[in-house]
């Protein structure tokens, strides 16, 4: 199964577009909040609410069932910045999920902690680590889950 993750587009509609025609042969397509459009823009997402949509009522999280696996999607601006990955981590379980997708930093960046693929596929809009707009492809064959990030020019 192939899954994009995306994040923090901040109405940034061509560069979501320019994904959708790149990645058209993705199984999934998930946002991680921040997209700052209407909620029938991109039916093909699943989408979390993020920090700047205030004018849309996207969910605070998903739970999400991928190919045998559990992903909680959430924008990340609702846990504090100390401990942030560990306290995704406990609520990941509290869900029995193994993935968590987010976003809300602007920098891309993968970790496995306590059994816990930590996802965030940076930003499509001001990257806030110099390595420019950026988001994440994620496979899931059986038990395995890989990821990588993706960056545009």
């Amino acid at each position: 199964m192939k899954i994009v993750v995306v994040s923090d587009s901040h109405g940034r509609d061509e560069r979501l577009d320019e994904i959708l025609l790149k990645e058209s042969d993705a199984d999934c397509f998930i946002h991680c909040g921040d997209i700052e459009a209407p909620e029938d823009a991109y039916p093909m997402f699943h989408i979390v609410k993020g920090n700047n949509d205030f004018f849309y009522t996207y969910p605070q999280r998903l739970i999400l069932p991928l190919a045998g696996h559990r992903a909680m999607v959430v924008h990340g601006d609702r846990f504090p910045y100390m401990r942030r990955l560990e306290r995704m981590v406990e609520a990941a379980k509290q869900e029995r999920c193994d993935i968590v997708c987010f976003g809300h930093t602007h920098v891309a960046m993968m970790e496995q902690m306590n059994g816990v693929l930590l996802l965030n596929p940076g930003s499509l809009w001001r990257a806030r680590d110099g390595r420019g707009p950026s988001y994440a492809i994620m496979q899931i064959e059986g038990d395995a889950i890989q990821a990588d990030i993706k960056f545009l020019k």
